[in-house]
């Protein structure tokens, strides 16, 4: 009997200590799109062996590991205070959660401490296990489109094994909004934008080590940038020209979602604006922006938060 790509599941869950396999259920089934599943990456070093005839002589894979790509629908959690269903995911790309009772949940960037997640790609009777998983982040927002964070994760690698798709369920998962005029504010530099498209990469640089006496994946780095492209406007409005060559800072607010349990806020205090471009979309002429997320002080360039 053939195996189908289409019945598969994805499930993530926190580790309570680096590389301690946790176990998640269908409860915890991460739902999304645009699956891409490396199940076995490694190095492929050749033996190489001098003997009295030729003749290829093997390899030994080295360095064992898998990736995941996924994109996630950007959405709240149901109720304010209450974590996303893709909180682990979050979580594994170097956020810390605190949670507002009734209020919000805040994911702001750590670099000690970083939790890293179990997850398993199940596959039409087939799961593999990805351990000690940590990973990178973008988000995307554009009118006309469901917004979307894509998530790529990397794993040490677990079992293999023939098992039984578990049954999953969307409970706690909200529907998306679109990007529009009705769901969405955005302020950039204190301009109130009209924009046809935001992106923010968080950047990570994500590293499998391995080490005798030592095998993970870490966060070696992390460079946050992103892209919007705004309706252009008067100089007296806002010149971003001027903004460009004199490298000044401002804030960035992206609130996405009118009600409580569905709003999703983007917030970084100190945006550098790179060298904008010109185009035209309907006639209409925009500026496509590429962005710095600096930080104030530390950690502090980029903050998600539900709400």
């Amino acid at each position: 009997m053939p195996r189908l790509f289409r019945k598969l599941a994805v499930l993530s869950k926190i580790e309570t200590g680096y590389g301690v396999a946790a176990v998640p259920t269908g409860a915890e089934a991460i739902i999304g799109k645009n699956v891409s599943y490396m199940p076995l990456e490694a190095t492929e070093v050749s033996r190489d062996l001098i003997l009295p005839h030729l003749g290829n002589q093997g390899i030994i894979l080295t360095g064992k590991h898998a990736k995941l790509e996924m994109d996630v629908e950007l959405a709240g959690a149901g109720a304010a205070g209450t974590t996303p269903k893709y909180a682990s995911l979050l979580r594994a790309c170097g956020f810390a959660e605190t949670t507002v009772a009734a209020t919000s949940v805040t994911y702001s960037i750590v670099e000690d401490a970083v939790s890293s997640a179990t997850i398993y790609f199940e596959i039409d009777g087939v799961r593999h296990v990805m351990i000690g998983s940590r990973g990178t982040l973008t988000m995307t927002l554009a009118p006309l489109a469901i917004p979307t964070y894509r998530f790529s994760m990397t794993g040490l690698l677990g079992t293999i094994t023939d098992q039984v798709v578990p049954a999953v369920t969307l409970a706690g998962w909200q529907k998306p909004l679109e990007p529009s005029s009705a769901n969405t504010t955005m302020v950039l530099h204190s301009w109130a934008s009209i924009a046809e498209q935001l992106t923010v990469t968080l950047g990570n640089t994500v590293t499998p080590r391995f080490l005798i006496g030592s095998e993970s994946v870490i966060i070696s780095d992390r460079k946050v940038t992103g892209a919007a492209v705004v309706e252009a406007t008067s100089l007296a409005t806002i010149n971003w020209f001027d903004r460009a060559i004199n490298s000044t800072r401002g804030a960035l607010s992206l609130i996405h979602g009118k009600t409580a349990g569905n709003i999703v806020e983007i917030a970084a205090p100190a945006i550098e604006i790179g060298k904008p471009s010109q185009g035209q979309k309907d006639g209409i002429l925009n500026y496509s922006l590429p962005l710095s997320f600096c930080p104030t002080t530390a950690l502090d360039e980029l903050v998600i938060i539900i709400r």
